[in-house]
């Protein structure tokens, strides 16, 4: 993981933001278009990094190059979106090629009063890593970019009462577009997407066949995703699309196939598989294996142990 810089420049607004980057103050205090084919970057700035309290979504359409995208380096290729939610980092960048595209910038508050405060919560790519950024075809593009050029005419008009709302349905489309084509994204990368799910496998095969794991304790899904070198939020929305399980899920699938191994093949207590397994409490151990199976650690084992008996006769 890169260590986030330290002491960067905090926006708290994006009137401050637009002052310091020398450019017109937004329409709208809440929301700001910025295209970079109609202004001119001021880069004083160049190699400081910013730490943002609002939305960024950044669009490139056609783009041949890196960025510095939060903690690290974003190849854009053909163009594509990446997303900053509040509190996260970006680095001003020296080369004034790296600025085409658009950049939507809007604040928490815009949302309030509205269903997509709450629903903003369920786009994961806000919350994905710099190397998990959504890649887009030629028809996605210009979708994209027919939404961005809609956003940009209702800021260029008068504000009046109406323009909050419009504004927030807008970009709510833009969100739920962003997500369809995430979804495709998982599916149509299913190769690498499925390379990522037989490691996963492999290390949780090894974690719970390792001594270690009494004194480590449960995996948890920001273990897999630090293996993984993935973001959490990505990977569980990975699995889910691929498999319909989340990580925290396929966590106690592994387990409990191992617990089945142990009780059927060792004479260990349920109290010592629980140990074991990560488990502080063997009570939080017969409970998970009952959830997943239908019957208890000591039950499942007896039914073995029955089986194999009457398998001999």
């Amino acid at each position: 993981m890169n260590e986030l810089p330290i002491n960067p420049l905090k926006f708290n607004s994006i009137t401050e933001l637009m002052r310091r980057l020398n450019l017109d103050p937004p329409a709208h205090p809440m929301i700001t278009l910025v295209n970079y084919d109609q202004v001119k970057i001021d880069l004083r700035d160049a190699g400081s990094w910013f730490m943002l309290g609002f939305y960024k979504i950044t669009f490139k359409k056609d783009f041949k190059g890196s960025v510095k995208y939060g903690p690290g380096t974003y190849d854009f290729k053909d163009g594509g979106m990446a997303f900053l939610a509040p509190g996260q980092v970006v680095q001003m960048t020296a080369d004034p090629g790296d600025y085409q595209g658009y950049v939507l910038y809007f604040h928490p508050g815009l949302l309030d009063g509205h269903s997509l405060v709450q629903d903003i919560h369920n786009y994961g790519f806000f919350d994905y890593a710099v190397t998990e950024a959504l890649f887009l075809s030629e028809k996605e593009k210009q979708v994209i970019e027919t939404l961005f050029k809609a956003i940009a005419i209702e800021l260029d008009n008068h504000i009046d009462q109406f323009s909050e709302n419009v504004l927030v349905s807008q970009l709510g489309l833009l969100l739920n577009h962003s997500n369809r084509f995430y979804n495709r994204q998982f599916l149509t990368r299913k190769n690498q997407h499925h390379d990522l799910i037989s490691r996963m496998n492999a290390w949780l095969n090894e974690r719970f066949n390792s001594a270690d794991t009494l004194i480590s304790g449960l995996p948890s899904p920001q273990d897999i995703a630090t293996y993984l070198n993935v973001s959490q939020r990505y990977l569980s929305d990975m699995l889910k699309t691929l498999t319909g399980k989340t990580t925290q899920q396929h966590i106690h699938l592994a387990l409990i196939e191992k617990a089945k191994v142990l009780l059927n093949q060792t004479t260990l207590t349920t109290a010592e598989i629980a140990y074991r397994l990560g488990f502080e409490h063997p009570q939080s151990f017969n409970k998970l294996f009952k959830q997943r199976t239908n019957v208890s650690p000591v039950q499942f084992r007896n039914t073995v142990d029955l089986a194999r008996v009457n398998g001999k006769k």
